[in-house]
C-alpha cells in the first residue's frame, strides 16, 4: 500500500519546482494525492478498516491545508496544480 521508491521519484520529477526541490507545497500535495488515491482503492475492498479510514481523513485534511496555503500564495499556481492532479472535479 505504501508508495514505492521508484513511484515516489517519478512524482518528484514531475512536480518539483526546481532541480533540488524535495519538499515544496506543490510536491507534498502531489505525493499526498497519490497516497490518498491508493488508500481509497484499499478502502473499497476493506470497508471496515476504520483505522485506515481515519488515516485517509487526516491525509485529506493535510492536503486541504496545503492547497489553501498555495491558493493564498499564488491562485494561478493553485489552479494549475489542481488541474494537473485532477482533483476538485
Amino acid at each position: 500500500m505504501a508508495l514505492t521508491q521508484e513511484r515516489k521519484q517519478e512524482i518528484i520529477a514531475q512536480y518539483q519546482l526546481h532541480e533540488t526541490d524535495t519538499g515544496s507545497a506543490d510536491l507534498q500535495v502531489a505525493l499526498l494525492t497519490e497516497r490518498i488515491n491508493r488508500l481509497s482503492e484499499h478502502l473499497k475492498i476493506n470497508e471496515k478498516d476504520y483505522s485506515s479510514q481515519r488515516g485517509l481523513m487526516k491525509m485529506i485534511g493535510r492536503r486541504k491545508r496545503l492547497l489553501a496555503y498555495i491558493f493564498k500564495q499564488d491562485p494561478k499556481r493553485y489552479q494549475a496544480l489542481i488541474e494537473r492532479l485532477g482533483i476538485r472535479g
